[in-house]
């Protein structure tokens, strides 16, 4: 403050804070006798400089804090617990107030009797034109001004300084450093006048601000334990029985331990433990799906089943031994190397490129300027940036004439992914297109045209894009977003278009027979195991449904300004679920967002969640691919039992993609199947980044 002239006046009880004051430690130090609990405030230096909001009022927050403290703790004593006394985990209000007003302090308010003016004003205009940077860099350095660019990591000032001509060929009083501002400016009052530029407002990206206030059929067994009596096991030679229990059967003298299995006709099979491999256990697609009927031993069903199934897999396996031999025979198109665009385009990126997704872009590049087509399993966690290097490798195609397809999923996911394209790539000559169910037949009517005369660079589509109707001029990238989400027909669309085209696929849970082919060879793989700095571990909570936890988890994460996903996936019912939400968050914005929505409806509800004029967002699974919320850190999910477990860790992903600590919620009622438990049970232990 005396920097800057400015004096400093005792902190008065008016100060902006959050509900959750500062707690007590005890860690045997501070004022007071040994071993005393101390406060937060007790870590500060007497030095502190404390702002404050003058139209806050630190004393009502104070005093719901302490209600707070108080109710909780007396939920605890009536549940049989024997917690510590309210004042030995939180200051009084009283307490808050009076240690607050010990600092010196500045006292902010719009109606101040002072002001302190400083004779500034904007930075030059850049917006794109780096001939404009260099004028403007060659300007104030001839003046003897200083300019500053700040630049958000050191990626970005590698990437910068190489469209300047190299670090040697800056203008004289030029320098990059990494800093984040949310604008620009430039001080007339120093000497030597200081210009300071943002790599945002240079190439006119807008910066993310936090808003305040803001399985059919079987599954591998590993132990008899998995099992309970009744249970569907299928046999690899017998197929569909059921689980009777373990019995102990005498063979050549020696007791042997078996699972005894019933088949039809009440006939019984005892299989040795140790022969464990040869069962799995039989999962229906839902939880209320009826169970399947047993086979007959020595039957024909059973035996047909499985002729059928291998056929299927030797006609498969064939198709994809053809298809892959005709790639390796095609010629493919050999892209060009990066252009200048290329570089400004990707030295826009917000945010540092991690170790991995330099490394996969590079790859990616490397496979593109080659003749042979290019196939490609990008696998990364969900929130680990493979939608940036699809960016990349698309504007790399579209530079050199190509169409691209990229293919999602879901509607939704499709409508973000135009939206996040169309902003990364508005600066260029580059059109983007998307194709669901949200476009009018007027509005797909025009966007089959353009796709057929080559006049639409970039069309994003649901499975809608594999339909018949749909055909490029000049494709040459298609991009795979979650290939696990698609069919069989789909698939088969898929391999058609997959002969001589490049094409790159991108997943968090790649499917077996996906990963198999990239392990084999047959496909290139690619990792992103990175996690983006800052990025901290998701919190996995496993809980039966409890208003007092659901208020705290709610209220936790909206005092910060942030928001939450809460979902419930039934729709006939999700409407009296959303208002049990509002008893529980009174006040909050609450909205209700599912597939069964008109087109224009749903896409307003999303927009408005994105943009975070919504506090709650009830919802259904559509939410589980690609959505991309940075302040949507706390996670509901009712009812998780119904969902496998791939889905609850693409659904997961929908928070924690940002600085801020994330919490998931899995709501699971009493008397679950164990199965069910055990997805909820392994999801809540992988907690850590990248597992």
């Amino acid at each position: 403050a005396s920097a800057f002239g400015i004096p400093t006046t005792s902190v008065p009880t008016s100060t902006p804070t959050a509900r959750l004051l500062p707690a007590r430690l005890d860690d045997g130090g501070g004022p007071g006798a040994p071993g005393a609990p101390r406060s937060l405030l007790d870590l500060l230096p007497a030095d502190t400089l404390v702002a404050r909001w003058a139209a806050h009022d630190l004393k009502d927050s104070a005093n719901h804090t302490w209600r707070e403290v108080e109710r909780r703790h007396a939920e605890a004593v009536a549940g049989g617990d024997d917690p510590p006394p309210p004042d030995a985990v939180c200051l009084r209000p009283g307490g808050v107030v009076e240690r607050l007003a010990a600092f010196p302090g500045l006292a902010l308010s719009p109606a101040a009797d002072g002001q302190i003016l400083f004779d500034s004003e904007s930075p030059p205009a850049i917006s794109r034109d780096m001939k404009r940077l260099k004028q403007v860099l060659r300007d104030g350095g001839a003046r003897g001004d200083r300019t500053l660019i700040l630049c958000d990591n050191e990626g970005q000032i590698q990437r910068l300084e190489e469209i300047l001509g190299g670090q040697k060929r800056l203008a004289a009083g030029t320098q990059l450093a990494v800093g984040a501002l949310e604008r620009g400016f430039t001080l007339n009052d120093s000497l030597p006048r200081l210009c300071v530029l943002t790599d945002h407002e240079i190439f006119l990206r807008t910066r993310r601000i936090r808003r305040q206030r803001r399985f059919r059929g079987s599954a591998s067994l590993e132990s008899v334990a998995q099992l309970a009596p009744g249970d569907a096991v299928v046999h690899m030679d017998h197929g569909i029985g059921r689980f009777r229990g373990l019995e102990h059967v005498t063979i050549g003298g020696e007791e042997i331990e078996s699972i005894l299995i019933e088949y039809a006709g009440a006939e019984f099979l005892r299989v040795p433990v140790y022969r464990l491999d040869l069962l799995e256990r039989w999962v229906g697609g839902t939880e209320e799906a009826e169970p399947p009927p047993v086979h007959r031993i020595g039957g024909k069903r059973w035996k047909n089943l499985r002729a059928r199934t291998e056929q299927a897999i030797r006609k498969v396996a064939t198709e994809l031994l053809e298809l892959y031999a005709r790639r390796k025979m095609a010629q493919g198109h050999a892209f060009t190397p990066d252009t200048r665009w290329q570089k400004e385009m990707e030295s826009s990126f917000l945010y540092e490129d991690t170790r991995d997704q330099r490394r996969v872009v590079e790859d990616i590049k490397r496979d593109m300027e080659a003749a042979a087509p290019m196939d490609r399993l990008v696998c990364g966690d969900v929130g680990y940036g493979k939608t940036e290097v699809a960016i990349r490798a698309a504007f790399k195609a579209v530079q050199d004439g190509r169409q691209v397809a990229v293919l999602a999923p879901t509607t939704v996911l499709v409508e973000q992914h135009a939206r996040t394209f169309g902003e990364r790539l508005a600066d260029y000559p580059v059109t983007v297109g998307a194709l669901n169910r949200f476009r009018s037949a007027k509005e797909t009517t025009r966007l089959l045209e353009e796709i057929r005369k080559g006049t639409l660079d970039i069309a994003i589509g649901t499975h809608r894009l594999l339909s018949k109707d749909v055909v490029f001029s000049d494709l040459g990238l298609l991009v795979v977003d979650e290939e696990q989400r698609f069919g069989v027909r789909h698939k088969e669309r898929l391999k058609r278009l997959r002969a001589s085209v490049d094409v790159l696929t991108l997943t968090a849970t790649p499917i077996p027979r996906t990963l198999q082919l990239s392990l084999a060879g047959l496909r290139n793989l690619s990792l992103i195991r990175t996690p983006p700095r800052d990025r901290v571990p998701i919190t996995t909570h496993v809980i039966p449904w409890n208003d007092h936890i659901l208020y705290d988890g709610l209220w936790r994460e909206l005092d910060r300004g942030g928001q939450v996903f809460f979902l419930h996936n039934r729709v006939q019912t999700i409407h009296s679920t959303a208002e049990k939400v509002r008893a529980l968050a009174p006040g909050a914005a609450v909205a209700v967002a599912h597939g069964q929505m008109g087109g224009r409806q749903l896409d307003r509800v999303m927009l408005d969640f994105v943009n975070g004029d919504l506090d709650v967002l009830v919802c259904t699974a559509i939410i589980e691919n690609g959505l991309d919320v940075p302040n949507a850190n706390t996670l509901i999910v009712d009812r998780a039992d119904r969902f496998g477990l791939a889905q609850l860790y693409q659904i997961r992903g929908r928070v924690g993609r940002s600085d801020r600590h994330a919490h998931c919620y899995l709501v699971v009622p009493d008397g679950v199947s164990r199965d069910a438990m055990r997805r909820v049970r392994v999801l809540e232990r992988h907690t850590d980044l990248g597992s």
